[in-house]
């Protein structure tokens, strides 16, 4: 095993390494053959989320093929490498989620659905594994290295209650027990302390936070500081869930910029042990398990 830089030794070697911004990185993986293991093997970002050490990156596309990222405390943009597909696949719909070191997004090709996957640890495109059932127009929402979708429609425009997780670490599909009704147009988000094993979903009546209808998005959902906040993009409010009385509360205004859109864009911050939520308009919200004890 390479000691990479021989003065200092491995650990220490490690260790600096992991305190760097992860936007170095793919120089560091142009120095030599070892660093280079180092970056793709995954072990650093196994090693920054032991130490709870985390990033957060908003990725943009305004092309087709082109995705750029943004490193909001460093203040620096990445250009990724240009997407390989068909044409059917650039102008076909598609969802995109962030989860662990990939980001997926979601579509129909020409031959039927697909998913491209980009990879921080490579710095380059693959073509992913297919869901279980593949869909679109769902909710998801993502936690370090899972994701979870929801809902959604099929090829044939049925509107689906099957829900699945994908893991970044082993780039496989999981199938988890069905919602208890089907969705479409949801918007999800991980909320406070969570137990995947439970396998239980329970209903929240009211948790729309209003706004929406034909031709506009989904709820567009935040969590900070294990809180909820949610665009009322109609009403033009920031809305904050109070999950004692179970109701949305008006906390402030948003910028008239807000509804030039529809609401067609997505701000997502993870923090604290979650909870996955689905929501869409003029319905209730499902969750999957409630607090562990104590």
């Amino acid at each position: 095993m390479s000691s990479l830089i021989h003065v200092i030794g491995r650990d220490l070697t490690m260790k600096s390494l992991m305190s760097l911004p992860r936007y170095n990185y793919a120089h560091i993986a142009s120095l030599n053959r070892s660093f280079r293991e180092v970056i793709r093997s995954g072990e650093l970002y196994r090693l920054r989320s032991i130490h709870q050490v985390f990033e957060h990156w908003v990725y943009f596309s305004c092309d087709p093929l082109k995705w750029e990222a943004f490193d909001p405390v460093n203040e620096k943009w990445m250009n990724l490498p240009m997407m390989d597909t068909d044409l059917g696949f650039q102008f076909a719909d598609k969802e995109s989620m962030a989860v662990g070191t990939d980001l997926l997004v979601i579509g129909n090709d020409m031959l039927g659905p697909g998913i491209y996957k980009y990879s921080l640890l490579t710095n380059s495109w693959s073509q992913g594994l297919l869901m279980n059932e593949p869909r679109w127009l769902l909710g998801s929402a993502s936690f370090k290295n899972i994701a979870i979708f929801a809902g959604g429609v099929d090829r044939n425009g049925k509107i689906m209650d099957a829900v699945e997780s994908y893991d970044s670490e082993t780039g496989t599909w999981k199938t988890l027990p069905s919602m208890i009704k089907p969705r479409k147009l949801s918007s999800g988000v991980f909320m406070d302390e969570y137990d995947l094993d439970t396998q239980k979903w329970t209903e929240i009546p009211n948790m729309s936070p209003g706004g929406g209808g034909p031709g506009m998005a989904p709820p567009l959902l935040a969590v900070a500081s294990n809180e909820l906040y949610a665009a009322d993009c109609e009403a033009m409010e920031l809305k904050m869930y109070n999950k004692k009385n179970k109701e949305w509360v008006a906390i402030g205004r948003l910028p008239e910029i807000a509804h030039s859109r529809d609401g067609w864009c997505r701000s997502l911050s993870e923090d604290d042990e979650p909870k996955p939520c689905y929501t869409n308009p003029l319905a209730s919200a499902e969750s999957k398990l409630v607090s562990k004890p104590g």
